[in-house]
């Protein structure tokens, strides 16, 4: 098993003997072409997970989480936050806390498994979780189902099918064609858990989760695994009986890689976790800003009620806004953009394309607005830490570019200016 490599956004990777930091690491021969191969796939998807430069470097793009290659490596990518102090350690906090608030995972924080406490690779953290999640379901108990079983005994139990009874040839009519119910445990939850918890027995590398890991597969070495994990996500069913299993489904379809914005393509999967920071970065500031909107007030997300223009009564090049939120009639357009911006630079790093895009958001969804707000979304940094005085498209378009802090998960807001939409120390408002 080759030792883990930790890096962050766009650091660069080669088989070439370097010393190994957070912006640029040696791994094995056999780990880069899989990881090329890997970006091939990714690239006839309309992505690209890395940049190949010659035959021995390649530039990751700005995807997080965690890669296992078949050979044994396992690739840690944090995001490109903090920049002093351990700076493993608050990124990897970090990534964890934007997953968990993103997807609304909801996590045992049980002695080491506490998230300001627990070192550890991104993947063993996700695996830990589940399992401490498993271990309590097993504890309150598992749902049994019953199951039709057509067989033939020399004795009468359950039903006597009369048919095939009947249909007997001579010399067998002293056994019986029976059916019956029987009550187990095949159900498509407990299949789903069983392949999750076996992919954590072979991956995991930490010793509290081996043993636990293996601990529940003694318990529930009865248990068949799933061998269709999308037909049995269908079937899982969400009803009252079954609400004790809704905690640890999202660490189960996490394992499984069935709830990955951007999922590992190939045979090999391993436990892999991949997110486009730009995705996750807006997933995380909608679940923070759900949470401190007032109840009059709505957020949607991806809208699509809009066309930039249209052609033989048909609308063309749709527009679609991270976020629209709605106040009785007032509408305010939010979108998201993972870059630093620098307040001390020219245009503080501003895209024209992003104001091109915002100001076709402003005409098509905030026309009927007597004045159209919208927000602009950076990350928090010490270069970009209060917001920018407002832009102007028009008397009644204006654009705000303003900081998120990611930490407090919350929007800076020093009140120097009238934002439209903030949260301070008591409670959230829209003005």
């Amino acid at each position: 098993m080759n030792p883990p490599v930790t890096v962050r956004e766009y650091a660069w990777l080669t088989t070439d003997e370097i010393e190994s930091g957070l912006d640029r690491a040696q791994i094995p021969p056999s780990a880069f072409k899989w990881l090329c191969d890997l970006n091939d796939s990714f690239t006839k998807a309309g992505t690209a997970l890395a940049q190949i430069a010659g035959q021995c470097w390649l530039r990751l793009d700005n995807f997080v989480g965690v890669l296992e290659s078949p050979c044994g490596m396992r690739l840690e990518i944090l995001p490109k936050h903090f920049e002093q102090g351990d700076c493993i350690a608050l990124n990897r906090k970090l990534l964890c806390k934007m997953i968990q608030t993103a997807f609304n995972l909801k996590t045992r924080q049980v002695g080491p498994a506490d998230l300001t406490l627990f070192d550890a690779p991104l993947s063993e953290w996700v695996m830990l979780q589940f399992l401490l999640e498993l271990d309590n379901l097993v504890k309150r108990g598992l749902r049994f189902d019953y199951h039709r079983v057509e067989e033939e005994q020399r004795y009468l139990r359950g039903q006597l099918d009369i048919v095939r009874q009947i249909r007997q040839p001579p010399g067998r009519q002293h056994q019986f064609q029976l059916r019956h119910d029987v009550f187990l445990p095949d159900r498509p939850e407990n299949r789903l858990l069983m392949l999750a918890l076996q992919k954590v027995c072979t991956a995991t590398q930490q010793p509290d989760s081996w043993r636990l890991a293996h601990e529940l597969r003694g318990l529930l070495q009865e248990l068949p695994a799933s061998r269709d994990v999308k037909a049995d996500l269908k079937l899982w069913r969400n009803d009252r009986l079954m609400a004790h299993y809704q905690p640890v489904k999202p660490w189960c379809e996490l394992v499984l890689g069935e709830s990955m914005p951007t999922a590992v393509s190939g045979n090999w999967h391993g436990i892999s976790l991949l997110f486009p920071m730009e995705k996750l970065f807006e997933r995380y500031v909608e679940a923070c800003l759900r949470r401190t909107l007032p109840a009059c007030a709505t957020l949607q997300r991806q809208v699509k009620q809009e066309f930039l223009c249209r052609h033989n009564e048909q609308g063309m090049f749709q527009l679609k806004p991270d976020m629209l939120i709605t106040q009785n009639t007032r509408r305010w357009v939010l979108d998201t953009k993972w870059k630093r911006l620098d307040q001390s630079t020219n245009k503080y790093g501003l895209s024209q394309a992003d104001f091109y895009q915002l100001y076709a958001y402003g005409q098509h969804y905030l026309r009927d607005q007597p004045q159209g707000e919208m927000l602009l979304i950076y990350p928090c940094k010490a270069s970009f830490d209060k917001p920018l005085a407002p832009f102007r498209f028009s008397p009644q378009l204006q654009l705000w570019v303003v900081p998120f802090d990611l930490e407090l998960g919350a929007l800076v807001d020093r009140q120097s200016e009238p934002l439209p939409l903030w949260r301070d120390s008591s409670t959230a408002q829209l003005s």
